[in-house]
């Protein structure tokens, strides 16, 4: 049997992955896919919106606990905006807000949604998907 083929990544996937990554919606807007773009940057911007707006948590690593670091990721899926609100903004979540929790999960999931659609532009890229 011959050696299985290794598959590479093109260049250009990769940094469409990476713009997808930082801004939520550009990767699918370089890959002129309008009507995706329009509606995933709206989708994130409303979680991470709601989010802010409950006051939730923005995951940030603890010592001492491993789990935090998962959350951290996961958090970091979206790109700038975690950043711009984590040092920008100085965000910090209010744990005594009443939606704190619910906000806490909108903040995660904009993130966690980021990353599928960052594996999303990277499907349609490398000519996987349509």
């Amino acid at each position: 049997m011959a050696e299985a083929e290794k598959e590479t990544l093109p260049a250009r996937a990769v940094a469409l992955a990476v713009l997808a990554w930082l801004v939520p919606g550009a990767g699918h807007l370089a890959l002129r896919r309008y009507a995706r773009a329009a509606l995933f940057a709206a989708l994130i911007a409303t979680s991470l919106i709601v989010g802010v707006r409950l006051h939730g948590n923005l995951y940030r690593p603890v010592r001492q606990q491993p789990l935090s670091m998962l959350a951290t990721g996961g958090a970091m899926g979206a790109g700038l905006p975690y950043f711009v609100l984590r040092w920008g903004a100085d965000y910090d979540g209010d744990p005594t807000a009443g939606g704190y929790e619910y906000g806490t999960i909108f903040l995660l999931s904009a993130g966690l949604m980021n990353l599928l659609l960052v594996l999303d532009t990277l499907d349609i890229a490398r000519g996987r998907k349509e």
